[in-house]
């Protein structure tokens, strides 16, 4: 993290510039079996539980992935990192159209979810390039390259209709290479990395780059992101079969409406940004939580015929979502996810500035795994229960105990920061980052564990606090 006096505009902005559209590229070719794993499936007979591992593979390169993404781009610089990972990707994306077996899909599902480890290398390389005030709109508008889902759910169908799914594999792996080529001659290497050349410094040693990974404040902040972040892959992956097989609808049919929910769900992630910075992560947490335990509630409700008895004989009637309003609400929480993604990150450059590879790692990895964990639950709780909307049932759960380990954290953390606010009092102060409370264990994070600017703020009255930031 740079400070206010070194922090360059120009420069960060191309930074930004470039990264983002690097990243855009990676999550379209990331998310390609969203589309073309529709075929797939129909061409080789694939059960439900087969599809979503499909589906799920590349998720699973992506999230492992990131935790080493991370640690190699603190050490070799983000620049160098990302062209790397993006031309490995595209030798796997192109290899992928000449596959025919299930096994060998699967296979090379592994090397195209490279790709999704992109977002991590990305964060540590943008977080270099800004200060303090500015990271958290940085890091969103970085981060709506999730856009990259939509352009797949839109375009990638009308790909696989004129040239066939193969070709269509052909051209995302051209472009990716134009883009790796592209990005390297038009950017430069990150501050830190330049200083620590001229100066013949060392690069962090691998044990302290994974010592904040012992807090369990990293893991709470990870299953914040298995929901924003994984849940979303998952449903940019599941919602095109989820219209075909629930509305009966065609694959373009199902591509563009998926669209809908994946353009909002990456776009917005700026303006999450934006949001952390002007009134706090927290309270973003708290609205992002309470509108998508609303809108699950309501998904979650399968179509019900009810027959009662009326006092002229039965009564029947039914309670369903129509596709227009699983639509509106779909991309309302996907929406309200967009904030919570970029609401998680702010939380890391902050309460581990010299760590954000490591850490940001972590916290990607895990959310990574929900986009690989879930569209495998979600294809066997269809096999199982057969309802299709036990998917939303699912992630109600998830929802409700995050946000109640969320709420509960933040109500100790503060009870031990303000000692004197009375128990009943202590959800009304709620401060910005405090990076001296964070930590689970009770106790503050040694000294030698911070990284630069992140002494301990000093304690301001409690009757000046207000409900305006992190946990």
């Amino acid at each position: 993290m740079l400070s206010e006096r070194d922090y360059n505009p120009p420069k960060a902005h191309k930074a930004l510039l470039f990264s983002t559209l690097a990243f855009t590229t990676c999550f379209a070719v990331w998310t390609i079996f969203s589309i073309i794993g529709v075929k797939i499936k129909q061409e080789l007979g694939l059960s439900e539980t087969q599809f979503g591992l499909l589906v799920a593979t590349p998720v699973l390169t992506g999230s492992i992935s990131r935790l080493f993404l991370g640690i190699w781009t603190e050490r070799f610089g983000g620049r160098l990192v990302f062209t790397v990972l993006m031309l490995t990707t595209a030798v796997a994306v192109y290899l992928l159209s000449s596959v025919e077996t299930y096994e060998l899909f699967l296979l090379a599902a592994l090397g195209v979810g490279l790709a999704g480890g992109s977002f991590i290398v990305g964060v540590a390389y943008i977080s270099e390039w800004y200060d303090k005030d500015h990271q958290g709109t940085a890091l969103g508008i970085f981060g709506a390259g999730n856009v990259g889902a939509a352009v797949t759910n839109f375009a990638a169908p009308f790909l696989v209709v004129a040239l066939g799914w193969e070709s269509t594999a052909q051209v995302y792996a051209a472009v990716l290479v134009g883009i790796a080529i592209g990005f390297y001659l038009l950017t430069e290497n990150d501050p830190r990395l330049k200083k620590r050349a001229e100066e013949g410094v060392a690069a962090m040693p691998l044990s302290a780059q994974l010592a904040p990974l012992k807090n369990l404040q990293v893991w709470r902040f990870s299953l914040y992101y298995f929901f924003v972040f994984g849940a979303f892959v998952a449903l940019a992956s599941w919602l095109p079969r989820y219209y075909v097989g629930a509305y009966g609808m065609t694959l373009e049919q199902a591509g563009m409406l998926a669209a809908l929910y994946t353009a909002p769900a990456s776009v917005f992630r700026a303006l999450g940004g934006w949001m952390s910075d002007r009134f706090g992560a927290r309270r973003v947490m708290y609205w992002m939580y309470a509108v998508s335990l609303l809108c699950l509630f309501i998904l979650s409700y399968p179509a019900t015929d009810y027959v009662v008895s009326g006092i002229e004989g039965p009564i029947e009637f039914s309670i369903v979502v129509p596709v227009s309003l699983f639509v509106v609400l779909t991309v309302g929480l996907g929406f309200v996810m967009s904030l919570g993604k970029a609401a998680v990150y702010k939380h890391i450059p902050v309460y581990y500035p010299d760590h954000v590879g490591s850490v940001g790692g972590l916290v990607g990895m895990i959310g990574g795994l929900g986009g690989f964990i879930l569209p495998i639950t979600f294809g066997l709780m269809n096999d199982l229960v057969g309802v299709w909307t036990s998917c939303f049932m699912l992630l109600f759960v998830i929802v409700l105990v995050s946000v109640l380990w969320m709420h509960g954290a933040i109500v100790r953390m503060e009870a031990r920061r303000y000692p004197e606010i009375q128990n009943d009092e202590t959800s009304r102060y709620l401060p910005e980052i405090q990076p001296d409370y964070g930590h689970e264990g009770g106790e503050p994070e040694p000294a030698a564990h911070r990284g630069r600017g992140d002494r301990a703020p000093q304690q301001e009255p409690a009757s000046n606090l207000t409900m305006r930031g992190l946990s």
